[in-house]
């Protein structure tokens, strides 16, 4: 594998299945069938100024799909302590709302094709909404989120991009962020963080109406029901999901909805 000269690049991924090289300012990556539509909204978001996730910049002579570097830091486990800063949340939901505000409008194309974990094909789990609003990111984990002076300044990785609703999407970056995890998963710094409190700096800086507030728990609840079933599908159908399965992710997925829905009341008071 060649590209510049001759420079083969620097590998910054690789899962077994698929690699990501970086060649000067670029990431190559394999095309997969959601490919297209994914460059077709960054396009979108990079024509209504947002300038904090990658740029498409089309296909190399390889067949790979070419997107401009972002600079920054990517938080890797475990991870430091300063990730769980409420500046952190405030900048994040501050990057989301941008995020939305710019893809509201947008209209995907008619062959619009939308990436998925593996096996999600195959089960069936209740809707987190009647109907999309818009089409966002909703894999806000730390391995997507860049930092630089310690905040969340760009986000990258738009594999899991599809029509969803704004609080389906801020959902997904809570339960990360805040964490809505059993505090059994939580890193020793995140042990006794308040989720209730970080809920409201979150829906606060995002600017959540009262009807979004509503909101959010139960799709909460009812994301962290669906998450036993889709990792387990996908576990079932990919080797790298079932290792994380296996792992630990079954009894810390388990966990996590035992841990929400048993708080879900006094989440839903500290929100409202």
């Amino acid at each position: 594998m060649t590209d510049h000269g001759g420079d083969p690049g620097e590998l910054l991924a690789h899962d077994g299945v698929s690699e990501v090289w970086r060649t000067g300012r670029t990431v190559r990556r394999p095309c997969r069938p959601f490919t297209a539509t994914v460059q077709a909204f960054l396009r979108h978001l990079s024509s209504q100024g947002i300038d904090f996730v990658p740029e498409p910049l089309g296909y190399d002579d390889q067949g790979r799909e070419v997107l401009s570097f972002v600079e920054g830091d990517i938080p890797t486990d475990p991870l430091p302590d300063a990730v769980w800063d409420e500046g952190v949340l405030v900048a994040l939901a501050g990057l989301i709302r941008r995020l939305h505000n710019a893809a509201a409008g947008w209209l995907p194309p008619a062959d619009a094709t939308w990436g998925s974990i593996p096996g999600q094909q195959h089960v069936a789990v209740p809707a987190l909404f009647d109907r999309p609003e818009l089409v966002a990111h909703q894999d806000y984990c730390p391995g997507n989120v860049v930092f630089r002076s310690g905040l969340p300044a760009a986000v990258i990785d738009f594999d899991l991009a599809r029509p969803t609703t704004r609080v389906a999407d801020c959902v997904n970056a809570m339960y990360w962020w805040v964490p809505l995890l059993d505090p059994a998963d939580r890193r020793p710094a995140a042990w006794d963080l308040d989720a209730g409190h970080r809920l409201r700096v979150f829906a606060d800086a995002y600017g959540m109406s009262a009807a979004q507030r509503a909101e959010v728990v139960p799709v909460a609840c009812q994301r962290a029901r669906n998450s036993g079933v889709t990792m387990a599908a996908a576990a079932a159908a990919d080797p790298t999901f079932n290792r994380w399965w296996t792992g630990g992710l079954r009894e810390r997925t388990a966990r996590s909805e035992r841990w929400i829905t048993g708080h879900a009341d006094d989440l839903a008071a500290a929100l409202a």
